[in-house]
């Protein structure tokens, strides 16, 4: 089964231009890889000023996040909320600027029916271009009506 951006889109709540991620490169229980080329794409819509600054991987990172939930059951894709990021590092000034596609890389560390907590990394063949940490709390649409 290709898992291609028409797959993504139906298993995220991002559509259109805001869904970032091309392609799922690989999946299993602990994480996901994907590939893109949204970054290069003039009419991005996390572009501000003709560019696009490197702080906008964590928008490619919490997609994988949601991706990775919906491939493993986790319920990640289903109004997760991105609670906080930590230990976030930085390698470049901005992506659109990069040549090649990217890959974004999410692990699973550890979660439960509320919160799960990542890592995440977005790298271009060679080099990683920013990395961290993300707590994202499960299910954050329907905690908030509750």
């Amino acid at each position: 089964m290709l898992l291609n951006r028409e797959w993504i889109e139906a298993r995220i709540p991002h559509r259109g231009r805001m869904c970032l991620l091309d392609e799922v490169i690989e999946w299993n229980a602990k994480g996901v890889r994907c590939r893109t080329s949204t970054h290069r794409a003039p009419d991005n819509p996390l572009r501000s000023h003709q560019r696009l600054g490197i702080a906008c991987g964590v928008e490619y990172a919490a997609q994988a996040m949601a991706l990775h939930g919906a491939l493993s059951g986790a319920g990640l894709s289903q109004g997760g909320l991105l609670a906080g990021v930590r230990d976030m590092r930085l390698f470049v000034l901005r992506l659109d600027d990069i040549e090649s596609d990217l890959i974004c890389e999410v692990t699973h560390l550890a979660g439960d029916d509320l919160a799960a907590l990542y890592e995440f990394e977005l790298s271009d063949p060679g080099r990683t271009l920013l990395s961290g940490r993300a707590t994202v709390v499960l299910d954050a649409a329907r905690r908030s009506r509750s």
